[in-house]
């Protein structure tokens, strides 16, 4: 007769092992790889950019809500043959056009704010570009730069003439 320990010992080693095979698993993880190596586009314009960022000093702080100002065009045209010297004033904008350079004088100089005309649009430094269009006669652009300057703005500019 066989004992019952001998039993238990016999039936424990006549039932098989549970084991995992890895290599079905290991091949679908290699070709998954490599599908993924050539199928991956790769690109070739990823670059590292220099980044030119303004100099901080101590203390400067830069408000993050200013907008650049834009720069008040006026344009010049001529208004009749070139040899005339009449030219048109216009000012980019919905502002009332001047017929002559008094006029331009005026407009500008009623715009301007600082002490005593605390309600004016645009500050002494505020950007004017003067832009002769055509075959606007230099003198009469100069008329234009200078009535700008009599009207008390100090950054006064020419604009690339067409």
């Amino acid at each position: 007769m066989i004992r019952h320990g001998a039993a238990l010992a016999i039936s424990r080693r006549a039932r098989p092992r549970l084991t995992l095979n890895l290599t079905p698993m290991i091949d679908v993880v290699f070709q998954l790889l490599i599908y993924f190596l050539v199928s991956t586009n790769f690109a070739l314009g990823e670059q590292v950019y220099r980044v030119d960022l303004p100099n901080r000093e101590e203390g400067a702080t830069a408000d993050p809500f200013t907008l650049d100002e834009e720069p008040l065009r006026i344009e010049l045209r001529p208004a009749g043959p070139v040899d005339s010297g009449l030219v048109g004033i216009r000012i980019e904008g919905p502002w009332p056009q001047p017929q002559d350079f008094e006029a331009l004088f005026e407009f500008l100089r009623d715009r301007r704010l600082d002490a005593d005309r605390p309600a004016g649009l645009f500050a002494p430094d505020h950007p004017i570009l003067i832009d002769p269009t055509g075959e606007v006669r230099w003198d009469r652009t100069v008329d234009a730069f200078n009535a700008a300057v009599r009207a008390g703005y100090t950054n006064v500019g020419f604009a690339g003439g067409s």
